[in-house]
């Protein structure tokens, strides 16, 4: 059983994270760094304290691209769970290459298996329908990773990583252990937090779309673990004209928001 509903949404009285954050994006707007039809959302959650610190267009739904895989996972488990799938060797090979290595072919393989992107859908909004508001699985991943339709809000990932976090989803150790294996990404890669901080995340990438989504778990100087979520997310309605360029540079500006989150989060509770 999930565990009880918590408020994730909409605040009449602003954070001074959320303050930072919109002072950030309103600069790099100023300077044309942002385009005029790029939307950004962005919620950061604490997971020591169960509480929410900064949610900027939080319910709003965007495009999910590869962000949508550990949702995908999540039926895939739970339907292990019921024991009408397995979990062996290629299903797990399949999750790596689904989660680490964002292998397109291994996430419409998952989603077959489940029954296709409408089952995921059902599982996810019949047996989670505490954490999926607005989540929308549509689509297989079409050929080339031009993935447009599936979609979900910020707050939907935040409730997500939380019920990871807490052990209330099956296989939810797996699924940690997936969403860790080493790779690039935008919260932790390339920035100021300290290397060793546990980190378990997925990105998304397309033409229309970059973002992340994962739990941050640095160390206070006394050496506790203070856990908290972070999801970044920036959308175009136009398509990139330059495609790495823009993933690069839009992957920065996630970057700087993660860090900005980090360097105010150490000075409130002493991390390293």
């Amino acid at each position: 059983m999930l565990g009880e509903p918590f408020l994730l949404g909409s605040s009449t009285e602003q954070t001074r994270f959320e303050r930072s954050i919109e002072e950030y994006i309103a600069n790099l707007r100023s300077k044309g760094s942002l385009a005029k039809d790029e939307s950004t959302g962005w919620m950061v959650y604490d997971l020591e304290n169960d509480r929410r610190i900064a949610g900027i267009n939080a319910d709003v739904e965007f495009q999910a691209a590869s962000m949508i895989k550990p949702f995908v996972a999540l039926a895939y488990f739970h339907l292990v769970k019921e024991k009408k799938l397995k979990y062996g060797e290629q299903a797990r090979k399949q999750m790596e290459a689904m989660i680490q290595r964002s292998s397109n072919p291994a996430t419409n393989w998952a989603m077959k298996q489940v029954g296709g992107p409408a089952q995921c859908n059902e599982i996810l909004k019949k047996h989670y329908s505490s954490i999926f508001k607005k989540t929308v699985i549509k689509e297989y991943i079409p050929a080339g990773g031009r993935t447009y339709i599936n979609s979900a809000p910020p707050s939907d990932y935040v409730r997500f990583l939380r019920a990871l976090w807490k052990q209330e989803l099956p296989y939810g150790k797996e699924m940690q252990r997936l969403m860790a294996l080493p790779g690039r990404d935008r919260l932790y890669y390339g920035t100021p937090i300290p290397r060793g901080t546990l980190v378990y995340n997925k990105t998304g990438s397309t033409a229309h779309l970059c973002g992340d989504m994962g739990i941050l778990v640095p160390k206070t100087k006394n050496g506790a673990k203070y856990p908290y979520v972070i999801v970044g997310i920036i959308e175009r309605k136009s398509k990139a004209p330059n495609y790495g360029q823009w993933m690069n540079s839009r992957g920065r500006v996630i970057r700087d928001v993660s860090t900005l989150v980090y360097e105010e989060l150490k000075k409130e509770h002493q991390l390293r």
